[in-house]
């Protein structure tokens, strides 16, 4: 089914199911139907009822093999509430999101910097932290330092994207980026990762003391 017609198929749902309480409905971000991933939607309504979840659960196998991932319900409420302890996942809905249904729920709505660089602070400390407990872990051996590395390459390249909307583009540490690249599968022998893995450390340390000290223009 072509995401149009399972789209479709979902504003007749909601319709049924919430009436005049669907408030909006969307889809966002990308999907790759090669691999067949399912299609991301959110849908505000003005109340939900655990009456409502029971009928929404009867059609949820139809969503899915139609295409679709099981939709976000949220009310109005909630989502405005919810954007300064969700800035990434919510304000990647609002980068790029097409109305389904109802009107523009999003209109006038943003992520307030402050609140998305608290976030990304939470998540480069985080990230910094078991970096460091991590290494303690592999004893020194360059092949364990390897596999953390690599390991860390996936969570590293998301916190980079993350800082990269405080300010407009990526940090342009070279070890920082190499890390980052190997998220694709690629491989860093032993003796590579002995050398690379202090300067990591050291770059992400001052990755986190620029988030801490970053303020809005």
């Amino acid at each position: 089914m072509a995401d149009s017609d399972a789209l479709a198929a979902l504003t007749r749902d909601l319709g049924e199911l919430f009436g005049a309480r669907l408030r909006g409905c969307v889809s966002h971000g990308t999907r790759d139907r090669a691999e067949k991933t399912p299609l991301p939607t959110l849908v505000l309504v003005d109340r939900l009822t655990v009456d409502d979840l029971r009928k929404c659960a009867e059609r949820a196998h139809t969503w899915h093999k139609a295409g679709l991932a099981t939709p976000l319900f949220i009310t109005e409420g909630e989502f405005r509430r919810s954007l300064d302890a969700f800035p990434f996942e919510f304000g990647a809905i609002l980068d790029d999101y097409t109305v389904v249904a109802g009107h523009d729920p999003f209109q006038g709505i943003a992520v307030e910097p402050s609140d998305l660089r608290r976030a990304c602070e939470v998540q480069a400390r985080s990230h910094l932290l078991h970096l460091r407990e991590a290494f303690i872990e592999t004893r020194g051996r360059g092949d364990a330092v390897s596999a953390l590395i690599v390991r860390s390459a996936a969570p590293l390249a998301g916190l980079l994207h993350n800082i990269g909307r405080l300010n407009g583009g990526l940090p342009a540490d070279a070890s920082l980026a190499r890390v980052a690249q190997l998220r694709s599968g690629g491989t860093l022998s032993a003796s590579d990762a002995l050398l690379l893995f202090p300067d990591y450390l050291h770059a992400l340390e001052q990755l986190v003391g620029v988030v801490d000290q970053w303020t809005h223009a």
